[in-house]
């Protein structure tokens, strides 16, 4: 018969080995870098609190308001051909930097507030349509929004309002819509196609703002709204 002593004799080396997976359970798990292994990345930090987060206008915008912004320098060749074919060329010189397509300054962003706003119309969308026309001065706002800055023309028949996007250092792209006549002021951006309007903000050397909106639905190929503080 075997004495209980070399039973506990025996079971000594297994007893020791059960210690030492228990202590090793008992261990912090080393860290393992984020993509080693099959560990998982931590989450990103939340944003700062409070902060606004501007919209990217490429992810807002229609292609066919698209396409009018990247056909913005033949908008500005043609309607200014057919304004100059038809004897407005003096006019337009008399208009200075707001009819010259180079013309523009770094710090596009005009600020919140309310200004004195004209529209000039150049070129025409058929024949028999004026290729130039200039309108006296109306009332305009720029608005800080949580979306970022919104232009209103809040006087006149035809009313554009839209959204300024960031866009470069020279260059706001603003998309919006009109509201005519009596109608209430426009809104949204998309609801009604027709009325949509793509459009480029910019800071004139010599003071002011300039929207130029190519290829608008009727009447001329290139309207500019001159914005005056």
């Amino acid at each position: 018969m075997t004495s209980p002593a070399r039973h506990l004799f025996r079971l000594a080396p297994a007893i020791a080995a059960l210690g030492v997976l228990a202590a090793c359970a008992n261990q912090p798990k080393p860290s393992v870098s984020p993509g080693v292994g099959n560990a998982v990345p931590p989450p990103p930090p939340p944003p700062p609190a409070g902060g606004r987060v501007l919209l990217d206008w490429k992810a807002i915008i229609r292609p066919a308001e698209l396409g009018r912004l990247e056909r913005l320098g033949e908008a500005w060749t043609v309607a200014l051909g057919e304004a100059r074919a038809e004897h407005h060329g003096d006019a337009l010189k008399a208009l200075g930097e707001l009819t010259d397509p180079n013309a523009s300054a770094d710090g596009p962003a005009p600020p919140p507030g309310d200004y004195r706003c004209r529209t000039v119309k150049i070129g025409s969308k058929a024949q028999g349509l004026k290729s130039f026309t200039q309108y006296g001065w109306f009332t305009c706002r720029i608005e800080a929004t949580a979306k970022g800055l919104k232009l209103s023309k809040t006087s006149g028949s035809q009313r554009p309002s839209g959204l300024l996007f960031p866009d470069t250092a020279r260059r706001m792209v603003v998309l919006g819509s009109i509201s005519l006549g009596e109608e209430p002021a426009a809104n949204a951006y998309g609801l009604h196609p027709e009325r949509d309007f793509v459009g480029v903000m910019e800071r004139l050397p010599s003071g002011g703002w300039r929207l130029a909106m190519p290829w608008p639905y009727a009447e001329s190929n290139l309207d500019l709204i001159e914005l005056q503080r």
